[in-house]
């Protein structure tokens, strides 16, 4: 009963901070590793109480079947003794109803109770499936075969956590089972194709069978313009299950519609293949920007040349002899040469990171995007991570990063937003997208007062193993997560307009834990720290 006690204590705290949308968030994932170590625990105690009861209950069947065995070869002379006859009636009055109690306890009460209270707050429908969309995310961004996901054989990873990070059959199919229902036939037949193949090699399966995989192969692969592949699989499938209704009608619709298609001239026919082929090769949402961030993404596409790489330089940065840093300068490093983005080495310690996620982690909340046609908050697939706001007033560290950042850029923050915590989750990513409110943006942080977004000021709080970079899709510039460093790059030329330029993004984590702070800081109270011009080269 004190596991369970420690249970609802816990769970109080959790769910006082959180929703759904886990998948979202490392940082509350692992709430919920710890959550089903606790219950595995929980579960081991019910099966040794189960155990022990079970244990009783066969010994005293054993020397039941050796008593009854001896007194049924010679029942009268067996009870002609008083002692026999005696306990004869005291086991079948008292003791087998003893016995009866002990089958009918229930020892599974504790273990029922805590899992019980925990199902309320367990990951819904929504969170496997947006978990589910999150690897294919992964697998298109990173150009990731289904096989390297199945074996968990990821970019970075080690030998040791691959073997832990193996799909099943059913895994796989459930991920196919997801691209179905969204009619995204595409990765319908990726998955499904590699649940057939682990059937082939050998690995069982406790939910389905390669009938049923079949049948979902077939059709996925007529829906992209397949036929002869569509046409494969339903005969196999026929060789496994004669009788099966649906692939008995295909067969014949399929094999009227080849007909039809072989009678096509073969140019037509090469046009055709063309096209399945394209179609197989890109998604509907494929845009050019796309293309280029996932691109940048894979660390492709990156537009610096030697010349313009040898302009940037690491220096040590005093901020025009700032009184902070003229005896210990930061360390500065350029990333981009235009627009200029520099990044601060070992800028914010260790202790300062883990107490700026400490105070943040309770009041994770999945991230929103600002509508640009309503201006109104809500969620976006496009942007997965949740996030908190902190203030300068709330803790001292968060105060000391704020001075920093004015000390260190010579802006004034006091018009900045209040720092911005994110932690991103299974496939966590935000697309591209501005930091400053353009034009057409209704009402864009008017009800700030402080004018537009000057400037960004990004930390990175961890290293990723892989994926996670910041990518600027119009210049191809990519810059790698971190721990310690931030990056810094104005969002406005001097003139106040917007430098389209600096539209950035940040891509999918393959593998890791990524969490970031930001601070963006507005124009007003920097008249006098950033000189104007009309000229936007300047």
């Amino acid at each position: 009963m004190a596991l369970c006690g420690w249970w609802l204590i816990h769970f109080l705290v959790f769910t006082s901070c959180s929703a759904h949308d886990f998948f979202t968030s490392i940082g509350h994932m692992t709430d919920l590793l710890f959550t089903e170590k606790d219950l595995v625990t929980s579960l081991k105690d019910y099966i040794r109480a189960e155990e022990s009861k079970l244990e009783q209950i066969k010994k005293w069947a054993d020397k039941l079947d050796v008593l009854s065995a001896a007194a049924t070869q010679d029942p009268e002379g067996f009870l002609g003794h008083p002692v026999n006859a005696f306990k004869l009636m005291k086991r079948l009055n008292t003791e087998w109803g003893e016995l009866e109690s002990l089958v009918l306890t229930d020892v599974s009460d504790v273990f029922i109770s805590n899992l019980t209270i925990q199902r309320q707050y367990f990951p819904n429908d929504d969170d496997q499936t947006g978990a589910a969309k999150a690897l294919m995310r992964l697998q298109d961004t990173y150009q990731l075969d289904t096989n390297a996901i199945s074996t968990g054989e990821l970019p970075g990873s080690s030998s040791t956590s691959s073997a832990w990070s193996t799909l099943t059959v059913d895994d796989c199919y459930d991920l196919g089972k997801v691209a179905y229902s969204e009619a995204d036939y595409y990765h319908t037949e990726l998955w499904m194709a590699q649940a057939l193949r682990q059937l082939d090699q050998g690995e069982t399966s406790r939910a389905v069978d390669a009938v049923t995989i079949l049948d979902y192969l077939s059709y996925s692969v007529y829906q992209q313009g397949e036929l002869e592949r569509a046409l494969e699989f339903t005969r196999r499938l026929l060789d496994l299950d004669p009788t099966h209704q649906r692939a008995n009608g295909n067969l014949k619709y399929f094999e009227y519609q080849l007909a039809k298609q072989k009678k096509v001239e073969k140019v037509e026919e090469k046009e055709e293949e063309s096209k399945v082929r394209q179609r197989r090769e890109s998604k509907d949402d494929y845009l050019p920007e796309r293309k280029k961030y996932e691109q940048l993404c894979r660390g492709q596409g990156i537009k610096l040349t030697p010349r313009r790489q040898s302009r940037l330089f690491c220096r040590y940065y005093d901020n025009n002899r700032h009184p902070r840093y003229v005896i210990g300068p930061v360390q500065q490093e350029d990333e981009w040469d235009s627009p200029h983005i520099v990044r601060y080495h070992n800028i914010v310690s260790e202790k300062d990171m883990e107490k700026v996620k400490e105070l943040a982690k309770p009041r994770l909340r999945r991230a929103t995007i600002s509508n640009p046609v309503t201006g109104v908050l809500e969620t976006a697939h496009y942007r997965i991570s949740k996030s908190a706001w902190l203030g300068a007033y709330e803790h001292p560290v968060v105060d000391k990063i704020n001075q920093l950042i004015e000390d260190v850029t010579g802006l004034n923050v006091k018009t900045a937003e209040d720092l911005q915590v994110a932690n991103y989750g299974l496939g966590g990513q935000y697309e591209p997208h501005f930091d400053f409110g353009r034009k057409d943006e209704p009402d864009a942080f008017e009800e700030l007062g402080t004018g537009n977004r000057i400037a960004t000021w990004l930390l990175y709080m961890t290293d990723v193993q892989a994926g996670g970079a910041t990518v600027f899709t119009d210049i191809g510039a990519a810059v790698k997560p971190k721990k310690g460093t931030a990056v810094f790059w104005y969002n406005l030329y001097p003139s106040g307009e917007g430098d389209y330029r600096t539209r950035h993004a940040a891509c999918p984590v393959l593998l890791g834990n990524k969490w970031v702070s930001n601070k963006w800081i507005h124009e007003r109270g920097q008249e006098f720290r950033r000189r104007c011009s009309l000229n936007e080269t300047d």
